[in-house]
């Protein structure tokens, strides 16, 4: 019986076996093709496969999507953009297989409640923010997924005081102004010269000040939408993670600042927010979940 996790990026795909044996090295990824992405996927799952008998196959993928439906039309593949039905196409491709479907967000608070920081809390908030922005809502010790399976889309939370516009038609949204592809628009604005959320943070760890800028400024609108989520929920745990979130830069700093502006009320004085320890496999891990529960319940 073989099992598999997939993750749809914003960027490229990744699979994996789900087993306890298996190490990052063994973990398949590709980057996102100019066309025939499904072609790409399909021959990464069967790698992964390894010619076993796949009973069961977990799905995690940016968003938006149609969880009942098994429908997925994340921005990032355009021939995906009016809908692309990857559930159906799992279940041709392995046949005897269960395959589940969940939103990124999701599958990063599965994986942070089963193996991270949030395994002793019932009540908690997982975010990733590296190209895009993405969260898991925890409340009461399950996974909140929603009408549509798309809750936890923290990026398209409003933050004051800001106004760009955003790829979702609507202005000041998170995701334009604290994920990763913003971040990095704004900061060559200003006339950075680097191209990647990696140049960034590792410019700004060197003291640029264009690029120490930038991650002052998301981390900013990264702690008013934290305190605001937080007061709503009433939570005091948040775990953050992704690649303009890694620890020790200036984002870190403008997060703790905005959270003790706006973290106010006496429920939330107690408010934590900390790096996650998951890495870059957050996701995929927490698609593995979806794979280990498909069919139950």
């Amino acid at each position: 019986m073989t099992m598999l996790a997939l993750e749809i990026g914003p960027n490229g795909f990744a699979a994996s076996r789900v087993a306890d044996d298996v190490g990052e090295d063994e973990i398949r990824r590709v980057p996102i093709p100019a066309r025939a992405a499904w072609d790409s996927c399909r021959d990464l799952l069967l790698e992964a496969a390894d010619g076993g008998d796949v009973t069961r196959v977990g799905i995690g993928s940016v968003g938006p999507l149609d969880m009942a439906a098994g429908v997925v039309a994340p921005p990032g593949i355009a021939e995906w953009g009016t809908g692309f039905g990857i559930v159906a196409a799992v279940e041709k491709l392995f046949p005897n297989a269960i395959v589940q479907l969940a939103l990124d967000g999701v599958c990063l608070g599965l994986a942070e409640r089963n193996f991270g920081a949030t395994n002793d809390v019932l009540d908690a908030l997982a975010v990733m923010v590296s190209d895009r922005i993405g969260a898991g809502v925890m409340v009461g010790g399950f996974v909140v997924v929603g009408r549509t399976g798309n809750a936890g889309n923290l990026g398209h939370v409003l933050v004051p005081g800001f106004d760009e516009r955003c790829e979702c038609g609507g202005r000041g949204c998170l995701e334009a102004v604290a994920g990763g592809i913003s971040a990095v628009k704004w900061a060559r604005a200003q006339g950075w010269q680097g191209t990647s959320v990696d140049d960034l943070v590792g410019q700004a760890r060197a003291g640029d000040e264009l690029a120490d800028a930038a991650l002052t400024r998301a981390g900013t609108a990264l702690g008013g939408a934290i305190a605001s989520v937080a007061a709503l929920l009433d939570l005091d745990l948040v775990v953050l993670g992704g690649t303009l979130a890694a620890p020790g830069t200036s984002l870190w700093k403008a997060l703790g600042a905005a959270v003790a502006t706006h973290a106010r009320l006496g429920y939330l004085t107690g408010l934590r927010v900390v790096p996650s320890e998951l890495g870059e496999v957050g996701v995929l891990a927490g698609a593995g979940v979806l794979a280990l529960t498909a069919g139950e319940g």
